[in-house]
């Protein structure tokens, strides 16, 4: 699907729902939609949605470890392996 194609109006959206829930469905593409010729909203297929969160969470992940090292905030991992087998020791 062409960009061209991918940009629906709301009242699109509305007379032709159904139709367009499948085909973003099958073709894993989102829609733009627009209102009073503006873009408003995405539609996108569940999938790629999930996969999309996803991504996010970590790359989140990825920039507060970044940030965490880069503030001296961590320890090397034999010292976080001893705090956890004294830990577990402590719970036996």
């Amino acid at each position: 699907m062409k960009l061209s194609e991918s940009v629906k109006s709301i009242s699109y959206l509305k007379a032709h729902a159904s139709e367009l829930i499948r085909e973003v469905s099958e073709n894993k593409k989102s829609l733009i939609i627009t209102q009073n010729g503006e873009a408003k909203a995405i539609v996108q297929d569940l999938e790629s949605y999930e996969q999309m969160k996803d991504s996010l969470t970590l790359l989140k992940i990825l920039a507060q470890s970044s940030k965490s090292k880069i503030d001296g905030k961590f320890k090397p991992a034999k010292k976080s392996f001893q705090d956890l087998r004294s830990r577990t020791k402590e719970l036996e």
